[in-house]
């Protein structure tokens, strides 16, 4: 969020509150942001004011010595921002919402556990948890900063019958966070419905450190028009994947093939709702730019395009359902209805520490014929002939996985059998 930075906090409020609430993680009436200024003037969301049509001139500021500035009255929750700026002066944002799956969870006295794959510890880290106080209350705002300034200094805290508030170094980062932890929280809760829940062990955690960036090369080269046209149709479908909760801002990796070796891949630590074309990164001969930072997927993605001339597009992504696959050892399974069968074939998965590796052991199980493999513990990867072809797979087994966690409660799936798996196959040989 290069331009982010540079816009003014009014603004930022505005934009990160529409993007929560048009992924339905607020309410009109519900949710509050904030953002402390290098001045110490906190800039924060009005009392009583839509929250989808939230204008610039809505926001409210708050001086350092209490005096307010605005044409609203503040969030009635300003008092707990307030006391969470005074324990952590590190944090310069917080995000305060009701998103469905959080709440779950605030309801239960429960938190989600962040070791669930790599980017939720990443990104999220522990999670704490403050006993219920009544809202806009100064002993709420107390209790809330207790949990923030103690020993482990979470940035993510679950309020008992309430909901969750996230603190960052910046609102971007903030965002991050609180979609992250949704994200995490949902993905658990479909899981459940699943079976047991695994989570990463310490070694696993220490193994997802390993880096996996490609080597940097010298000056790029004149990118050519097919090169130009694939940066554009990933940047679409990136932004899809986004929109359609595919991906987070922070998680997913889009890539294609732009010759034998050559491909373009999504970056490290850009925001997938805003990326751009040039925030793609060219890799050649497993080289990339030296001032770029490739997919930390960008290794796997090549093992499999050396070992399979006929993909020529790749996807890693965090479908709510899907992932929740990922997480469980409740098998996929496709034969559900044709579509689903023809389109991804029987799905595996892939060993975390497989993912890890140089790639070949990805690359013997993603392939022309097994376009669909689960990653333990990291989501899902999905191979196509095109962009278009890879999304749609990935769009194809979200559908799937969401149609078997509902019919957990209706009963036992009545899958296709192998007479029928086989007609399939010899109507339609080319997919």
């Amino acid at each position: 969020m290069k331009a982010f930075s540079l816009l003014h906090p009014r603004d930022q409020i505005v934009a990160i509150m529409e993007r929560i609430y048009a992924h339905e993680m607020t309410t009109t009436s519900g949710g509050n942001i904030s953002v402390r200024d290098e001045n110490g003037d906190v800039w924060i969301t009005p009392a009583r004011v839509d929250k989808g049509s939230l204008r610039r001139q809505d926001i409210v500021r708050i001086s350092p010595n209490g005096d307010l500035d605005g044409t609203h009255p503040p969030s009635s929750e300003s008092p707990f921002h307030l006391r969470i700026y005074d324990v952590r002066p590190d944090l310069h944002a917080v995000i305060h919402a009701h998103p469905s799956a959080l709440v779950s969870f605030s309801i239960c006295g429960q938190v989600p556990d962040t070791r669930l794959f790599p980017e939720a510890w990443q990104v999220c880290g522990p999670v704490a948890f403050a006993p219920y106080a009544l809202p806009g209350s100064i002993k709420l705002g107390a209790r809330i900063a207790e949990q923030c300034g103690s020993k482990l200094r979470p940035n993510c805290v679950v309020l008992e019958n309430h909901g969750v508030v996230v603190g960052g170094e910046n609102l971007a980062r903030a965002f991050e966070r609180f979609e992250t932890l949704e994200f995490t929280g949902q993905i658990i809760l479909n899981a459940r419905l699943l079976g047991k829940v695994n989570y990463l062990s310490e070694a696993q955690i220490e193994l997802s450190k390993k880096p996996r960036i490609l080597s940097p090369a010298g000056s790029p080269q004149t990118p050519s028009s097919r090169e130009k046209e694939l940066r554009q149709e990933i940047c679409d479908f990136s932004h899809r994947a986004y929109e359609h909760r595919l991906m987070t801002s922070t998680w997913g990796s889009f890539s294609a093939r732009v010759d034998e070796d050559i491909f373009v891949v999504t970056p490290s630590h850009v925001d997938r709702h805003e990326m751009g074309l040039e925030d793609l990164v060219l890799i050649r001969d497993g080289k990339h730019a030296p001032d770029q930072k490739p997919s930390r997927a960008a290794g796997l993605h090549r093992a499999i395009y050396r070992a399979h001339p006929e993909i020529q597009a790749i996807v890693n992504a965090l479908p709510l359902n899907g992932t929740a696959f990922s997480v469980s050892d409740f098998p996929l399974d496709t034969r559900t209805i044709p579509e689903s069968y023809l389109f991804l074939k029987d799905v595996g998965k892939i060993p975390f520490q497989h993912q890890y590796g140089d790639g070949e052991e990805v690359a013997a199980v993603v392939g022309p014929k097994n376009p669909v493999a689960l990653l333990e513990n990291n989501g899902v990867m999905v191979a196509g002939r095109t962009v278009l072809d890879a999304f749609d797979r990935l769009e194809v087994l979200e559908a799937t996985a969401a149609a078997i966690i509902r019919s957990r409660v209706l009963g036992s799936i009545s899958v296709m059998g192998p007479e029928v798996i086989q007609e399939l196959l010899a109507a339609f040989p080319g997919l």
